[in-house]
């Protein structure tokens, strides 16, 4: 494997190069070489059953997706090989450690990367799994944003989302849900742990208090990206990933009892459960009426409004956010205690470490806002480098102080620069000479404010990454045994030869693993296609109907299983299997 695979991360990726660093800090190793066989078979199962199912009921370019990304039906896919494919249509990808903060996943999306939590569900989630995995991403997300107009939504979402105020409310609930997620698709769960982990999921939903942006535009993304339905309301189809890489929802979410409500911006509205299937789902009419809702919202969030209504947000949030100046300067940190950034020379974190203020708004000698104002404006309102001055606020806010530097960024004034600087608000004193230079910020106005700040990577700002990591089990010497019989059969399918030895491999499996039923319905659909040995497959069928029969669970899967079995002599299927990748 290479280096540029064992990083997680495909420099020969133009979209994945192009990625920041702080957000690059979330790339984890694929690991390609600990997916088992059992893995392999999990994921040739729910592809399969795809092809069968979703080729009718999933939106057009869903299908043709799957075959233009060259996404193998065989086999889990490789980072690298999703990236070169990726690629084609301006995208890229890297490997996560399953949910990543939902700010630095609408960050990726603005750059046009997807995020692929490298994980495989296991066999006992087959139909479908609370946390995030390969399937979701590599066969959910990627064929779709073959469509243009699809992915520039996409990217147009992650630029919105990336500029969302969020709460440290919401990362608690985030990282509640990614805790409970994780129980749930980790075997012999403790039940009262994740009874536990339950219920500090819904106590952090309940005491949210008013969402903030971030949780409402999630909600969105969630409804439309991840379970959205497109077409019309009594015939729609499925271009949503959660829906695309769940085969039991794929299936019920078209029955009468998933209510279907026309979507509009009132989606923001209806949370959601990521740990269950959804009990009602959004309908759009077409991807332009996705864009028309996402900018209906994004005309009302704080970094287009900008003003006191923004900077406000930015206090409720107690987060790092940016405002921006009419001038075009930006100031980053937490507000009440604003910190620069963005940097100009010499202004950094450092020099501005115990926090940085400045007044807005227009002065009382001159209707031009200030930073419209020319060197000779300047001049005829004595403000001159090296001489003292006075500048009074039309809020009231007074500036006195002597000036050492006037800064200009694009021909725009962003930053005067006092010695011995007093200002005052009435009789309330915000600066003292004796508290060193003074650096005021230039704008008549707030014209925008965002999450996060200004320049990430110069700003150091280190995203929240999550400590608690997924868990990969690994496998006893029980489990090696029966990944070796999956091994074997997988090697009788591709090579065509051996089919005499299905009967021992099934009376080992039989014998030492009873609770397997995917193997024997591997073994059922191999004995299928050659048409031999009919003892043996009727006693595998025999023995599928019977758990078919006695296991709830498993009734629905053997059914598609036997489905498949069927469906994979007609000519369109063995057509559609050689078209894909091996």
């Amino acid at each position: 494997m290479s280096m540029k695979e064992t990083s997680g991360i495909s420099l020969d990726n133009a979209a994945v190069a192009a990625t920041p660093k702080h957000l690059l800090q979330f790339a984890v190793d694929q690991r390609y070489d600990d997916y088992t066989l059992v893995d392999h078979a999990v994921w040739r199962f729910i592809m399969r059953q795809n092809i069968f199912f979703l080729k009718e009921y999933a939106h057009k370019v869903y299908f043709q997706g799957l075959l233009d990304t060259g996404i193998s039906f065989e086999r889990i896919p490789r980072i690298q090989e999703m990236n070169d494919i990726l690629a084609k249509i301006g995208w890229g990808a890297v490997a996560v450690d399953g949910f990543i903060p939902p700010a630095a996943f609408m960050e990726f999306q603005a750059y046009k990367v997807l995020v692929i939590a490298c994980d495989m569900r296991q066999i006992h989630h087959i139909e479908y799994t609370p946390a995030p995995d390969i399937v979701h991403e590599a066969a959910g997300h990627a064929p779709i944003i073959v469509d243009r107009e699809y992915s520039k939504y996409l990217q147009r979402f992650g630029e919105v989302g990336a500029k969302a105020m969020s709460s440290k409310k919401d990362f608690e609930l985030y990282q509640a849900i990614r805790h409970l997620s994780i129980l749930k698709e980790q075997p012999n769960s403790d039940p009262k742990e994740i009874e536990e982990a339950t219920k500090l999921v819904e106590h952090r939903q309940k005491h949210l208090g008013d969402p903030s942006e971030m949780a409402l535009l999630s909600r969105l993304h969630w409804w439309t990206v991840e379970y959205g339905l497109i077409g019309p309301m009594e015939n729609p189809k499925i271009y949503g990933a959660g829906l695309l890489s769940s085969i039991g929802e794929s299936v019920s979410c078209l029955e009468p009892h998933v209510r279907r409500i026309p979507y509009s911006i009132d989606a923001m509205n209806q949370p959601f459960d990521i740990t269950t299937k959804q009990p009602q789902l959004f309908v759009c009419r077409d991807f332009q009426h996705l864009k028309d809702v996402l900018e209906e919202f994004a005309s009302k969030m704080a970094y287009q409004v900008g003003g006191l209504e923004g900077i406000n947000k930015a206090i409720e949030c107690n987060n790092v956010a940016t405002c921006e100046y009419s001038s075009g300067l930006q100031v980053s940190g937490v507000f009440t205690e604003a910190i620069r950034n963005k940097e100009l020379p010499g202004h950094g974190i450092n020099y501005h470490k115990e926090g940085f203020g400045s007044p807005i708004g227009k002065w009382r000698q001159t209707s031009t806002p200030p930073e419209l104002l020319t060197d000779n404006d300047l001049r005829e309102l004595g403000i001159v480098q090296g001489k003292k001055t006075k500048l009074e606020f039309v809020s009231g806010i007074v500036v006195e102080g002597k000036i050492d530097e006037i800064v200009r960024r694009d021909r725009r004034l962003v930053l005067i620069t006092f010695s011995n600087c007093r200002t005052k608000y009435g009789d309330r004193i915000l600066f003292d000479p004796d508290w060193g230079a003074y650096d005021m910020a230039v704008g008549e106005r707030i014209s925008s404010v965002f999450n996060g700040a200004a320049d990430k990577d110069a700003y150091n700002q280190v995203a929240l990454v999550p400590k608690e990591r997924t868990i990969k089990v690994p496998s006893d010497a029980k489990r090696k045994k029966l990944e070796n019989l999956y091994a074997q059969v997988r090697k009788i399918r591709e090579s065509k030869t051996g089919y005499e030895r299905l009967g021992e491999i099934w009376e080992t499996q039989q014998a030492e693993h009873p609770g397997d039923w995917l193997l024997s319905m591997e073994i059922f659909e191999n004995l299928d296609t050659i048409d031999q040995q009919p003892n043996l497959k009727a006693k595998i069928e025999k023995f599928l109907n019977q758990k078919k029969a006695t296991t709830k669970d498993l009734s629905t899967l053997i059914g598609w299983g036997f489905r498949l079995v069927e469906y994979h002599k007609r000519p369109e299927y063995q057509a559609t299997l050689q078209a894909s990748p091996k």
